[in-house]
């Protein structure tokens, strides 16, 4: 059956008037088909439907996941995935989706491990690229489907430790939303027939360095935002057709950091951080508050704990590196005084802990901070009093990928593929590290949690983790 929008938006009326016109005999199939319809748009506790699952949290507790795995250990399946490409892979029911980029001919410029500078190119490759979204079978990683969204050359260079698709899709369980920054947004089916398509500009960002944050939808709206050297935006499009709902101008350059949907005790509210501001606004686009403070550069994602806001903003060469948390009911601007840490909006402010491209962690009241440089530290997550002192990770070097937790263990994930496994508990205690051999790979993506699934990316492919 052809899709066609509006047509299903009163289901009721629909399968009433599907039930009289149709013989008895069908009755089993269309209860089936009711509830079906009735829960679209709504992601299973199990699905995996965004950068960093759930509530942006890197949480999933089940009690099937293995916390031990290596080459020839615990390997469900290993599914190449063709081209470069660093965003995560995320899931719905039995399908996995993630996005890369080929080129016709040539390789791209292989990155190497480690926090580094130089890797800024000063043009892009010259040859065409594929930009594609595949869909994996999450039970054997065969790919069910592949599409095609764009060819041609690029706009714009990237950093060698960027990609042409670094943005996560996101999904409502209905379709799919995939975002490639200076190409477009596009929305398929769950079967890979293509929706509508937002054409985006292609502005410069910070050095060539390209862009990486990811869409987030929320009711009948998909959200988009682009950090650039030119015309930064706030962007909102009907998710069902792509139709402009509305488009903010930024005061803010370069950015890498996905928004958040934080549903809150008092309201729903969209977060946005920025080098010069983090904005809240309501699902309309109105600005509710703001506060500044933050380093230059802001990649991390926020994300919600209980009823507490987490934001971080940590460059490497800033001497700001803040992690705010924040209660939910601001407005106006709520920045910090000067030597302050907090105020009636912001709870605490640990002023030079964030860490540059990682997340931080909440998980049992307890705030994990994962630096690039193999180091973690933890905090209180309610009172943000420093509870491990930076312990360096002994052989961990260079981490880029976000940290999760399942089953009182927390995971941290370096770029040679290797895990450290610690405890959750006050001690944080390394448990054991689990070793993925593929020596020619890099792993930059922050990993997925399916059930009782683990997918992990690398340059190459993607691992499938189970008992």
């Amino acid at each position: 059956m052809e899709y066609q929008f509006g047509e299903y938006r009163d289901t009721s009326r629909f399968w009433i008037r599907i039930m009289f016109e149709r013989p008895f005999r069908m009755g089993v199939l269309l209860f089936i088909s009711f509830w079906s319809v009735g829960r679209s748009g709504q992601c299973d506790e199990a699905d995996w439907p965004q950068f960093r699952g759930p509530g942006s949290r890197g949480i999933a507790d089940h009690p099937g996941l293995p916390d031990r795995w290596s080459e020839t250990e615990n390997v469900v399946w290993k599914q190449a995935i063709p081209g470069q490409g660093w965003s995560s892979p995320i899931a719905v029911g039995n399908r996995i989706f993630v996005t890369t980029v080929t080129q016709s001919e040539g390789e791209p410029v292989i990155a190497k491990a480690g926090l580094y500078f130089g890797g800024e190119q000063r043009a892009a490759p010259p040859v065409t690229h594929q930009w594609r979204v595949l869909c994996l079978e999450l039970s054997s990683g065969k790919v069910l489907w592949e599409q095609t969204l764009h060819e041609g050359v690029p706009p714009q260079p990237r950093h060698i430790k960027n990609s042409y698709a670094s943005e996560t899709p996101v999904t409502d369980s209905e379709f799919v939303y995939v975002a490639f920054g200076d190409i477009g947004l596009f929305c398929l089916t769950l079967d890979g027939k293509l929706v509508w398509t937002k054409e985006l500009p292609s502005p410069p960002t910070r050095l060539g360095w390209g862009p990486a944050a990811s869409p987030v939808v929320e009711e009948d709206r998909l959200f988009y935002v682009s950090d650039n050297e030119e015309a930064s935006f706030l962007l909102a499009l009907d998710k069902r057709t792509g139709k402009e709902i509305f488009k903010i101008s930024r005061d803010e350059k370069s950015n890498w950091s996905t928004p958040y949907i934080w549903k809150n005790s008092l309201r729903t509210e969209l977060i946005v951080p920025g080098s010069n501001k983090v904005r809240s606004y309501d699902l309309d686009g109105k600005l509710l508050y703001e506060f500044g403070g933050c380093s230059s550069i802001t990649i991390a994602t926020p994300y919600a704990e209980g009823d507490m806001l987490y934001v971080s903003s940590g460059y490497v060469l800033d001497p700001k590196r803040p992690i705010f948390a924040v209660r939910p009911g601001a407005s106006g601007d709520i920045s910090l005084a000067d030597k302050a840490t907090s105020n009636e909006w912001i709870v605490w402010c640990q002023k030079q802990e964030a860490p540059y491209n990682p997340t931080t962690l909440a998980y049992k009241d307890t705030l994990f901070v994962l630096y690039d440089r193999a180091i973690l530290a933890t905090f209180d997550a309610k009172t943000g009093e420093k509870k491990l002192e930076r312990e360096r990770i002994l052989k961990g070097k260079s981490f880029t990928a976000s940290p999760w937790a399942a089953n009182n263990r927390v995971y941290f994930l370096n770029e040679y593929g290797e895990t450290f496994v610690y405890s959750a508990g006050e001690k944080c205690e390394l448990l054991y590290s689990n070793r993925l051999t593929d020596e020619e790979s890099l792993y930059m993506a922050t990993p997925a949690i399916v059930g009782n699934r683990l997918l992990i990316r690398s340059s190459c492919s993607l691992y499938c983790i189970g008992q």
